[in-house]
């Protein structure tokens, strides 16, 4: 199984490779697939580029690379915490974007961006992370007073928090109309402007997290035993849910400080990824890292070329593949239970 396992990664990765080349050639522009692979090779000292322009140089090297590195690492970022969410709850529609994480970390984005933070170093990444953990502990905390863990409570208390949100985040775009474009830009997602400096403060964490969560997988899988199964085994459950959550948290708000809210991929990714490859959280972390990524670079690579000389936002494209699955997880869900909606 290791080694399946093994050739899987390398496989996927080998693809993800070719394909983020392939990306890199669409654009308004488009660009010829062995040219890419020139210019992409010529910082090595490989190819030689002096007969492009260095318009032509610069649009892939500045322009489309740093966008095409980042929704490969906030897709697959997005798609673990999802699988990560849906394990800690044992349910298949809890996701950081439906029960409100993603909306709270834009809350940070928006109040950083009407107090002039944005400017500073890490002066949206802050606001976001704070804003998405209250936003996780009051989600949490409902769910405990109420009935702990069930799914009605989380995604209602997911969905009043949204509203909430919603509301503040009006209102500030209200009362500074100045910043309100910006805002508007944020809540619908996008991967357009990322730098590689972006990247290099992205990279480590997700590395860290990323670890963090496989460390944790194997508690994880006995968790869905129940509670008192993991700790006749020796797991803190609670310790480990937290934990998780923390820091799947702390991965989303790095990745909407960024790029803005780009949701549903935390849904759709894990849930297909447990229909081919079982249960199996080390599995499902793996699979849905790269399933996420590739599905984040084909919606990013449509986001800007379904449109002539326009640019649709990233999280429009996900989010017209996301609900519809969505709702229908709803209807089964409600059809196995005896339920009618």
């Amino acid at each position: 199984m290791k080694i399946k396992i093994g050739v899987s990664v390398f496989l996927f990765s080998l693809l993800l490779i070719i394909s983020g080349i392939v990306a890199t050639t669409f654009g308004v522009v488009p660009i010829p697939f062995i040219d890419v692979v020139k210019i992409l090779l010529s910082p090595l000292g490989i190819t030689d580029v002096s007969g492009y322009s260095e318009g032509y140089v610069l649009t892939i090297l500045q322009l489309r690379v740093p966008r095409v590195i980042f929704s490969i690492l906030a897709g697959a970022s997005l798609a673990i915490c999802g699988a990560v969410f849906q394990s800690v709850f044992r349910n298949p529609i809890c996701d950081p974007y439906i029960i409100g994480i993603s909306s709270g970390a834009s809350l940070g984005a928006a109040i950083a961006f009407i107090l002039g933070w944005d400017v500073l170093f890490f002066g949206v990444t802050i606001p976001a992370l704070i804003t998405a953990l209250l936003t996780l502990f009051l989600i949490l905390g409902i769910a405990r007073v109420t009935h702990r863990n069930s799914i009605q409570t989380l995604l209602l208390a997911g969905i009043a928090v949204n509203f909430l949100i919603s509301a503040a985040i009006t209102l500030l775009m209200v009362m500074n109309k100045q910043e309100m474009q910006k805002i508007i830009f944020w809540t619908m997602g996008s991967c357009a402007s990322v730098s590689y400096q972006e990247i290099l403060f992205f990279l480590p964490l997700f590395l860290f997290s990323i670890f963090v969560l496989f460390y944790f997988s194997k508690d994880l899988n006995i968790m869905q035993f129940g509670s008192e199964t993991a700790r006749s085994l020796g797991v803190n459950s609670q310790f480990v849910m937290l934990a998780s959550l923390f820091v799947s948290s702390l991965l989303i708000a790095a990745v909407v400080s960024i790029s803005g809210v780009i949701g549903f991929i935390g849904l759709i990714i894990p849930h297909i990824v447990r229909l081919l490859w079982g249960n199996n959280n080390r599995h499902v972390f793996i699979f849905s890292i790269f399933l996420g990524a590739f599905f984040l670079l084909i919606a990013d690579t449509l986001a800007r070329t379904l449109v002539s000389n326009a640019e649709l936002p990233v999280g429009s494209i996900t989010a017209m593949a996301g609900a519809p699955y969505f709702i229908y997880l709803l209807l089964r869900k409600n059809k196995q239970n005896g339920v009618l909606i």
